[in-house]
C-alpha cells in the first residue's frame, strides 16, 4: 500500500513540474514572436495567434483611380489572411465623390474607421474633432523605428497627430543639364542662392531661352518666408505668419521682374498651353521647371530625355524646406476599433511584401528600409525622386501645422496678385498692403 501511495505522488509531482515548465517557455516564446513581428509590420496578431481574437470588421476609405483601389484592395486581402479575425470593408470613389460622401459620414458620426485624408482637409476634419489623435499608437501599434521625425510630423494639427503620413514629397528645380551646358552656362551649385539662380537665369535668357515657367505662388513664397524665419500662416491659423511686407515686396518684386526681363514667359503665354507636352521645359524652350517632386517622373517620360532634381536655393534652404505629405490614413473618432485600425495603418507602411505592391503610388515612403527595397523596382526617373527625398530628409525642417481653414481663398488672392503684378497691373509695394488686409480678413474667423 505505501508502495503504491509513493508512485502516485511521484506521478503527481511530475506532472507539476511539467506543467510548470510549459508555462515558462510560452511566455517567453510570445514575447520573443510579438518583438520579432512588431519589427516586420503587421504580422503581430499572426505570431500570437487568432483562434481567441475577437472578430473585428474595419472600414476604410479612400479616394484614387482603378490602378489604386486594385492594388490597395491586394493589400487588404494579404492583412485578412495574415488576420482571420480581421474583416476589412473597403469604400472607395474619385476624388470629388470621395468628399461629397464622406460629408454627411462625418455630419452624422458615421465616418469610416480609416479615412485617407488630404492635407487641405485635415485641419477642418481635426478642429471639429472627427478624428481621433493618434499619438497614443505612434511607437506602440504603429512602428516609426524607421521613418523620421519630418513625415511623422507631417499629420500635426496644433498638440496631435491627426494623420499618418503614407507618403511624402519636396519641391526642388527639375531642369535639363545638357540643355544648361550646351548654352555655355557651368551647372548648378548644391550652394546656390537667390541671387545666383538670377545670375543664371539672366545667362539662360541672354543665350535665347527661358529659365523656368515661373513659380506657384503661394508654394514658393512660404518657402522663401521659412528661409527667413517666418511662414505664409501663423500657427494658430488665425492670420498671417509674417510681420514685415519688406519679404513680400522683396519675393515678389523678383518674380515679377523676370517676367519684365523676358527671363520667364508671360502669363499670357502660359495660358495658351495644352498640356504638359506644350511646356516650354520639355520642348527645349527653357531650362527647367519648379515644382513638387511627385511631378518628375511625368515630367522626364513626356521630355523623354536626362533631367535632372536641383535643390532650392538659399541662404537657409534647410529651413525653407520641408516634407510635404501626398496623403494620410487617419483614424476617425467616431471609430470603435482605433487600435486594430492603427495595426492595419502599421502593415500599410512597414511590411515589406505589401509594398512590393504599393511601389509608392501614395508617395515615396517615410521608411528606410522600405525606400531600399524598392529602389531595384524602380525605373530611373523614380530612383532619382527617392534619392532626393532621402536628401531632403536630412536637409529640411518640420513642415509646421497644416494649412488652415480658408487657405484656398488665400492662395487663390495670392495667385490673382501675382498674375497682376506680372502683367504690370501693380505693383508689389501696393499688392503687400492689398495682400494682407484681404489675407487677414479671411483667417480671422478662425478665432
Amino acid at each position: 500500500m505505501k508502495k503504491w501511495l509513493l508512485l502516485l505522488i511521484a506521478l503527481f509531482m511530475s506532472i507539476v513540474m511539467v506543467a510548470c515548465g510549459d508555462s515558462d517557455t510560452g511566455g517567453e516564446g510570445v514575447s520573443d514572436e510579438n518583438e520579432t513581428a512588431d519589427s516586420e509590420g503587421g504580422t503581430e496578431d499572426e505570431a500570437e495567434g487568432t483562434e481567441d481574437k475577437e472578430d473585428v470588421t474595419i472600414r476604410i476609405a479612400w479616394w484614387g483611380s482603378d490602378p489604386r483601389h486594385n492594388y490597395t484592395t491586394e493589400v487588404i486581402e494579404m492583412y485578412e489572411e495574415l488576420n482571420p479575425h480581421v474583416t476589412i470593408q473597403p469604400e472607395y470613389a474619385a476624388w470629388d465623390d470621395y468628399w461629397q460622401r464622406l460629408a454627411p459620414q462625418a455630419a452624422a458620426n458615421e465616418l469610416p474607421d480609416i479615412i485617407q485624408m488630404d492635407l487641405s482637409y485635415i485641419s477642418q476634419y481635426a478642429e471639429n474633432n472627427q478624428l481621433a489623435d493618434l499619438t497614443p499608437f505612434i511607437g506602440n501599434q504603429i512602428d516609426v523605428t524607421n521613418i523620421p521625425d519630418t513625415v511623422v510630423s507631417g499629420g500635426q494639427v496644433g498638440d496631435g497627430i491627426y494623420g499618418f503620413n503614407l507618403g511624402v514629397n519636396a519641391v526642388g528645380f527639375h531642369y535639363d543639364p545638357n540643355l544648361l551646358e550646351s548654352l555655355g552656362v557651368d551647372d548648378l551649385d548644391p550652394d546656390w542662392t537667390w541671387d545666383d539662380y538670377q545670375e543664371v537665369a539672366q545667362e539662360v535668357k541672354d543665350a535665347g531661352l527661358w529659365m523656368d515657367t515661373g513659380v506657384q505662388a503661394d508654394v514658393f513664397f512660404n518657402y522663401y518666408l521659412r528661409t527667413l524665419g517666418d511662414s505664409l500662416y501663423n500657427e494658430e491659423g488665425t492670420g498671417l505668419g509674417y510681420d514685415d511686407d519688406q519679404k513680400f515686396i522683396d519675393f515678389f518684386g523678383m518674380t515679377s521682374s523676370l517676367v519684365e526681363k523676358e527671363i520667364v514667359p508671360t502669363p499670357d503665354y502660359l495660358a495658351q498651353l495644352k498640356g504638359i507636352e506644350d511646356d516650354p521645359a520639355v520642348v527645349e524652350e527653357a531650362i527647367g521647371i519648379w515644382q513638387w517632386s511627385n511631378q518628375f517622373v511625368g515630367f522626364q517620360q513626356v521630355a523623354d530625355r536626362p533631367l535632372k532634381i536641383h535643390n532650392m536655393p538659399g541662404p537657409n534652404s534647410e529651413a525653407g524646406l520641408f516634407l510635404k505629405p501626398s496623403m494620410f490614413f487617419s483614424v476617425s473618432e467616431n471609430s470603435n476599433v482605433k487600435e486594430e485600425a492603427a495595426k492595419f495603418i502599421d502593415f500599410f507602411v512597414n511590411n515589406e511584401e505589401a509594398n512590393d505592391i504599393i511601389l509608392g503610388e501614395r508617395g515615396v515612403p517615410g521608411s528606410s528600409v522600405i525606400k531600399d527595397r524598392l529602389k531595384p523596382l524602380l525605373a530611373e526617373e523614380q530612383v532619382q525622386v527617392f534619392e532626393y527625398i532621402e536628401w531632403a530628409e536630412e536637409n529640411s525642417t518640420p513642415m509646421g501645422n497644416p494649412d488652415p481653414v480658408g487657405a484656398s481663398q488665400i492662395i487663390d488672392l495670392l495667385d490673382d496678385l501675382a498674375e497682376r503684378m506680372a502683367y504690370g497691373q501693380t505693383v508689389a509695394e501696393d499688392a503687400a498692403v492689398e495682400f494682407r488686409q484681404q489675407a487677414e480678413s479671411i483667417l480671422s474667423q478662425n478665432q
